[in-house]
């Protein structure tokens, strides 16, 4: 059993770890993370560098944890919706949306990551994990929705489709950030739609031929 003072020098720990993570947040989102060094962050944080190395060697696991704290999230805030009895496509492309939108270090954290890809192998292969625990979760709605159907290969479309949205419209020129929070929600709900009519389609189409096989 830890004593009060080993408690605290972990709370004390856990608190530190986060400022540093939080401040990394920050700077990765304005800078490409090749651009991205230890003393960006650690003059973002006001934490000597020495003790930010005390928790993480260099940048590339900083990039990693924070992150990895982004899409752990994200999934579990899908996971949550799609768990729920009634669910639908727009709902879940809304809020994809919508966390990114309000989360926007993680979006440009992430789209440096699928545009630049600079970081060694078992880095990659752990946000290729963790891409994968999101794709499983849309997989888990289109399979809800449509149990005979390819449920991964609507995953991957819808995944590309709401992140071309975000990266199309994120940032356009000379309009509100509200307005085009809207249009992209709205564009959200387009695309929602159409994935939903390809699954209606699909299932009819399995009715069909089903039918026909019975004659």
């Amino acid at each position: 059993m830890k004593t009060p003072l080993e408690k605290l020098k972990e709370k004390e720990k856990k608190t530190r770890q986060k400022m540093i993570v939080d401040a990394a947040e920050r700077v990765f989102a304005v800078k490409p993370f090749p651009r991205v060094s230890m003393r960006d962050i650690s003059r973002e944080s006001q934490i000597s560098l020495s003790s930010i190395y005390r928790y993480f060697p260099d940048q590339e696991s900083l990039f990693l944890e924070a992150l990895t704290r982004g899409f752990t999230k994200m999934e579990s805030m899908i996971k949550q919706l799609i768990s729920q009895e009634r669910v639908e496509v727009d709902r879940v492309a809304v809020a994809f949306i919508d966390y990114l939108v309000q989360n926007d270090q993680y979006f440009r954290m992430m789209t440096h990551f699928m545009l630049d890809s600079v970081l060694n192998p078992d880095s990659i292969e752990k946000l290729n994990k963790m891409e994968r625990a999101l794709l499983d979760q849309f997989d888990n709605l289109f399979t809800k929705l449509n149990p005979r159907g390819n449920s991964r290969i609507l995953s991957h479309a819808f995944f590309a489709s709401l992140n071309g949205i975000l990266i199309t419209y994120r940032n356009y020129p000379g309009r509100d950030v509200q307005d085009v929070h809207k249009h992209m929600r709205q564009l959200g709900t387009v695309i929602s739609r159409m994935f939903s009519a390809m699954i209606t389609t699909d299932q009819t189409n399995q009715t069909d031929q089903s039918d026909q096989a019975d004659l």
